[in-house]
């Protein structure tokens, strides 16, 4: 790696990193092939890139960084390399393999309408880690993991689905999140 992004002036050993993009083919708007997104985050210097699933999830190595400052170079330059601008989130892949490892849905009961999902706030809040909400139907289920993750589990009905956790999740902790499921985070760790 050389100067940009990827380059950090403490140096070590490379390290494994995840980025969230935020909108990434959500609904036809902020689409970006996903050998697009590796190109660009080659072109920031990274290495080790590979995308998992079409949805904005990025695996890269970078030299250790924090990731909050990995998300805000990565912020700012994927707009010129893809002209997508959007929220970025970064977590180093041993915290993802570590989330996946402490199986947080372990005492849920499956359903085929159950849906687990994970959102990751791009800055911790003292608020995340004590949350927890239940909708009055007990459809709806949303509990902290740590200052930068909530974990819910939602009950697909006629009148409840994932959009209105999502818009939950914002009105409690604003638009600098992004939520994967549990499928994609465990595929993430696998990667």
């Amino acid at each position: 790696m050389t100067n940009g992004p990827g380059a950090a002036p403490s140096g070590g050993k490379p390290r494994e990193y995840v980025a969230f993009l935020r909108g990434i083919n959500v609904g036809g708007s902020g689409a970006a092939t996903m050998a697009n997104l590796k190109a660009a985050f080659e072109s920031l210097g990274f290495g080790g890139v590979r995308t998992v699933l079409a949805s904005g999830n990025v695996v890269f190595v970078a030299e250790p960084r924090d990731g909050a400052a990995l998300a805000r170079d990565i912020g700012r330059g994927l707009p010129a390399a893809t002209g997508i601008e959007g929220e970025v989130i970064v977590r180093s892949l041993a915290e993802i393999r570590a989330l996946v490892a402490a199986r947080p849905f372990a005492g849920v009961v499956l359903a085929p309408e159950t849906r687990l999902y994970v959102t990751f706030l791009g800055e911790p809040s003292p608020r995340a880690k004590a949350y927890a909400a239940e909708t009055a139907e007990r459809d709806m289920r949303s509990f902290g993991l740590s200052a930068g993750e909530v974990a819910s589990v939602v009950i697909l009905s006629k009148t409840r689905g994932t959009p209105d956790l999502m818009r939950r999740l914002e009105r409690a902790f604003g638009r600098g999140i992004t939520t994967r499921a549990w499928s994609t985070i465990e595929k993430i760790a696998a990667a």
